[in-house]
């Protein structure tokens, strides 16, 4: 049965369901970044997927990054799997630009978080879930 890591339940907010993942938004104002986690139990990397699960992660993928680059308008779209720390198979996807405050180098560890407030929350969920159609 899935079941999501508990630290990515202590550091993100869940969006929505999509027909593979749940979409997650990683809770640092810092960068619009999206984490996109397969509800199959017990998977830490891409090839235990089923091939039609690999081919509907890439799409969600595909999807959610063209989603953060209308809506955001960054430089360029991070995409990684990591799993290190955590290693349940999630995907994260970052919207990065020249002012953020790790430009060029990766988010992972370049400063603390900055949680959303409440009201940022509810504007950049209802950003996300109102274009996730459309894309």
């Amino acid at each position: 049965m899935f079941s999501l890591d508990q630290r990515l339940k202590n550091d993100c907010v869940l969006l929505t369901d999509l027909a593979l993942s749940q979409l997650l938004l990683m809770n640092d104002q810092q960068y619009p970044w999206l984490i996109l986690v397969p509800r199959v139990a017990d998977i830490q990397e891409v090839f235990e997927l089923s091939n039609q699960q690999q081919g509907e992660l890439w799409k969600e993928v595909a999807m959610v990054s063209k989603l953060l680059n209308e809506e955001f308008k960054p430089e360029k779209i991070n995409i990684g799997a990591l799993g290190n720390i955590v290693r349940q198979l999630h995907v994260h996807v970052v919207a990065r630009n020249k002012q953020d405050v790790a430009w060029p180098g990766p988010v992972w560890g370049a400063a603390p978080a900055k949680p959303y407030s409440e009201d940022e929350l509810v504007e950049i969920r209802s950003r996300v879930l109102r274009n996730i159609s459309s894309v």
